[in-house]
C-alpha cells in the first residue's frame, strides 16, 4: 500500500532538496525517488508549476555538448518551504498523537501499535 503524497507535500519535498543544492531534472527525480515513488512525467509538471509560482528559477549548464537545465530555489521558494515544513510538522505531530502509543515516542513500530 502506498500513501498518497499531496501537491503541497510534493512541492515541499522538491523545494527541500533544492534548498540543499541545485539539480537538473533527471537528477532531482532520482533524488526524490529515494523518498517517494515518482516518475519524470510527474516531476516536470511540478517543476513548471514551481517556476510559474516564482519558487524556483532555472539556468542552463553545458554538459557533454548539450545543455542541462538546473533548478534553483528562490527567496520566495525558501519562504514557501518554511510554510510547507510548518504544515508538515503540525500534521505529523497530530498523526503521531493517534498512531504512537503513550510512552513509546518515536520508537513505535507496527508491532508496538498492534500490541
Amino acid at each position: 500500500m502506498k500513501i498518497q503524497v499531496t501537491a503541497d507535500l510534493l512541492d515541499g519535498l522538491v523545494l527541500a532538496l533544492l534548498n540543499r543544492e541545485d539539480y537538473y531534472g533527471y537528477a532531482l527525480t532520482q533524488e526524490m525517488q529515494k523518498a517517494i515513488s515518482i516518475s519524470e512525467s510527474t516531476m516536470y509538471p511540478v517543476l513548471r508549476r514551481l517556476k510559474k509560482d516564482g519558487y524556483v528559477t532555472t539556468y542552463d549548464q553545458p554538459y557533454q555538448g548539450r545543455n542541462r537545465r538546473y533548478y534553483q530555489i528562490t527567496a520566495t521558494g525558501e519562504e514557501h518551504l518554511e510554510q510547507v515544513y510548518k504544515m508538515w510538522t503540525d500534521y505529523k505531530e497530530s498523526l503521531d498523537e493517534v498512531f504512537v502509543p503513550v510512552g513509546h515516542a518515536d520508537s513505535a513500530t507496527a508491532h508496538d501499535l498492534q500490541a
